[in-house]
């Protein structure tokens, strides 16, 4: 099973809509056949493990990261193509959420004769496509908020200056998990300042949806993020009142401009969340700045929070996060499920907003 996931994890990014799923085929302790998820959700990591299996697949064990299949689409159910291939054990790490698959998998399986074990590794394999999960039970994607600072706290000196706060190593793991998200979302001020790519730079990777959030349209039409030569698109967003305006100034056949609703004189995100779910869309990735990722934490659309904490001090310069307001310590956004590990020279530290916001004790 550890071997599903690590397959299954190593497309994430590529399988959208689809989940990013790991299936071994074992027989006589030896591995007959393993496959993965391809690239825009087809082929089923089933089918590419039975593939290289063939005819040794008859009385084999399959370990599938995620429940297999049920329903017919555009290619046929693999709980019946186990089956049919004379698989006689099936074990799964967790089921799917997905209505037409949901426990229908098992069921099949089980009728055939076959054998089925669910929940090995189960939280791995939840986690490693939680993604999809997140989009098929919330309706949104999954959003993880990555954020960079020194010791005390800032993302940038007071002139502006930010390159570069984390380490090499850093910046490494960021365009994976820009590769892994089919989105990345900035604010106007961060390409105002910055003017970055917002691409992947990785050997294989693949470049995100460029999403930037402007709802006075003070970005320049020239910034690279709109004038980037990438396969994804980039996305402008904006308030409706500025919609038409928007359009005349930025939109080509590389920039779509997207008219989002506010909501407490900022633009709606959770609105926007919803509107990726629609095309889609299992990951995002939030890369700042301050004013950002605070609002991003407002609309409690973050699921996961990812701070690189650099070996520096400044002693003034922005705040990591600014606009939340808060007026006692109990209005602190508290996180648990807290992780530290060490990325070059920087500390990764990761964690997720517990759903009230009372400090927990």
């Amino acid at each position: 099973m550890s071997e599903a996931i690590r397959l299954g994890r190593a497309m994430l990014g590529l399988t959208t809509p689809n989940p990013a799923v790991g299936c071994v085929i074992v027989r006589d302790n030896q591995i007959i056949g393993k496959g993965a998820t391809g690239r825009g959700g087809r082929p089923h990591a089933e089918t590419a493990a039975l593939a290289r299996a063939g005819r040794r697949a008859r009385g084999a064990t399959a370990y599938v990261s995620l429940e297999p299949c049920a329903h017919q689409g555009l290619t046929p159910s693999c709980a019946r193509l186990l089956a049919a291939a004379g698989i006689k054990r099936v074990v799964i790490g967790c089921l799917d959420p997905y209505p037409p698959v949901r426990g229908r998998g098992v069921r099949i399986l089980r009728s055939a004769g076959v054998a089925v074990t669910t929940g090995v590794l189960e939280d791995e394999c939840r986690r490693a496509n939680e993604g999809f999960m997140t989009r098929v039970t919330r309706g949104r994607p999954f959003a993880l908020l990555k954020l960079a600072a020194t010791l005390d706290g800032r993302i940038a000196a007071p002139g502006g200056d930010s390159r570069w706060i984390s380490s090499e190593a850093s910046r490494a793991l960021v365009h994976r998990w820009r590769r892994e998200a089919d989105a990345v979302i900035v604010g106007a001020g961060t390409v105002m300042t910055d003017n970055p790519r917002l691409t992947c730079r990785i050997p294989g990777g693949r470049d995100p949806v460029r999403v930037i959030l402007d709802a006075r349209l003070a970005t320049s039409p020239r910034s690279r993020v709109f004038r980037e030569r990438s396969t994804a698109p980039a996305i402008l967003v904006t308030n409706p009142s500025n919609l038409a305006h928007a359009r005349d100034r930025y939109e080509t056949p590389r920039v779509e401009v997207i008219g989002c609703p506010e909501r407490g004189g900022e633009l709606d995100l959770g609105w926007l969340m919803r509107e990726f779910g629609r095309r889609g869309w299992c990951r995002v990735l939030i890369e700042g700045g301050a004013h950002t990722a605070a609002s991003a934490i407002r609309s409690r659309i973050v699921d996961q929070i990812a701070i690189f904490v650099a070996p520096l001090i400044l002693g003034a310069g922005l705040p990591v996060i600014e606009g939340l307001k808060p007026t006692k310590m109990r209005d602190a956004i508290a996180l648990d499920s807290l992780t530290v590990t060490p990325v070059g020279g920087d500390l990764l530290i990761e964690g997720r907003p517990v759903k009230s916001r009372a400090r927990v004790q």
